[in-house]
């Protein structure tokens, strides 16, 4: 009978180093494990993302195909189908409903460009001013990020007490200091509300920009400011031709992140004005808030609630857009 051996380990490496010799092949396992270790890693996340803001997203958009009112509310899933008819009845701008959401849908756009321009001016001023050392620039630095670290609910409260009409701060110093007014004006109330959510809305969100930008300040090379100013170009003509091109990336997620915060804010209005906002100040997710909870028409809330979503995504879009239009003409 005849004994075949088995190679040894030299002839095993000669034979797979030899050319033409078939690689070896890694373990099945390994290669299943490296490839679903990120998303098994993802996992977590997907499922808060989807338990958080996904799911009530679905129901609210089925919610606006229903008839849900009070009558439904404890089953909401036995409420008749209303079809497109919510859809019909805020978009009907000739009837109460749609034109008082259409005047909260100017309002709202009229108060996001005042405030969004104000954050992003009040913050890129202070960032650029701060990139210069000097004794005490780190205090004020702290000094302006705390808006931005205090609790929203906390903060507002705050401001309401200080806009009160008899012995609120404001007036304590406008009317009974300065004697810049003939009487404590209503702060709270009246066309005067819109100033005041204006104040409050830039008072807590400049610091976001501030932060941003000055973050975006550090990319750019001192050389530059060196270099343009010994060919003499002056503060505003390196601002213009070094900070701002520079700040390009930077300002164009600025300015869509506080769009969105500031178009969708709700906590704001509703603190400083309770849950019936003056009609100056009546912002749209306000209206909604108000359309569904004090009416008990959820369906006609939820239509509107799919309105703002597709009008806050088809602004995205077109903005996304062109700044990447933009980005792509300015590296050309």
């Amino acid at each position: 009978m005849t004994t075949i051996a088995a190679p040894e380990a030299g002839e095993r490496t000669a034979a797979k180093d030899r050319p033409g010799a078939p690689a070896p092949r890694a373990p099945r396992f390994g290669r299943l494990r490296r490839i679903g270790l990120p998303y098994l890693l993802l996992l977590p996340a997907l499922l808060l993302e989807l338990l958080v803001h996904l799911v009530p997203m679905v129901i609210g958009i089925v919610v606006s195909f229903k008839e849900l009112t009070q009558f439904y509310i404890r089953d909401w899933s036995t409420a008749p189908w209303a079809g497109l008819d919510n859809y019909g009845i805020s978009v009907d701008f000739s009837a109460p409903v749609g034109e008082a959401l259409l005047k909260s849908f100017f309002t709202t756009c009229l108060f996001t460009l005042f405030s969004v321009a104000l954050c992003w001016l009040l913050g890129v001023s202070a960032a650029v001013f701060l990139q210069e050392n000097f004794r005490g620039r780190g205090l004020l630095r702290t000094i302006f990020l705390v808006p931005y670290a205090l609790p929203v609910y906390a903060a507002v409260i705050t401001w309401a007490f200080m806009f009160q009409r008899d012995n609120g701060l404001i007036n304590h110093v406008l009317h009974d200091q300065l004697g810049l007014t003939d009487s404590p004006p209503f702060w709270l109330i009246g066309d005067n509300a819109f100033i005041t959510l204006l104040v409050v809305s830039v008072w807590k969100g400049w610091p976001f920009a501030f932060l941003i930008v000055m973050a975006g300040l550090q990319n750019i090379p001192r050389d530059l400011y060196e270099a343009a100013a010994l060919d003499g170009a002056g503060i505003w003509q390196q601002i213009r031709k070094i900070t701002l091109p520079s700040l390009r990336p930077v300002n164009q997620v600025l300015v869509l992140v506080l769009f969105l915060w500031t178009f969708n804010d709700f906590n704001t209005p509703f603190v400083l004005f309770g849950k019936a906002a003056p009609e100056s100040a009546d912002l749209i997710s306000l209206h909604i808030y108000q359309s569904s909870f004090q009416t008990w028409n959820f369906g006609t809330g939820s239509a509107m609630s799919v309105l703002l979503l597709l009008f806050l995504l088809v602004v995205t879009g077109v903005y996304l857009t062109i700044t990447s239009r933009g980005r792509q003409a300015g590296d050309a």
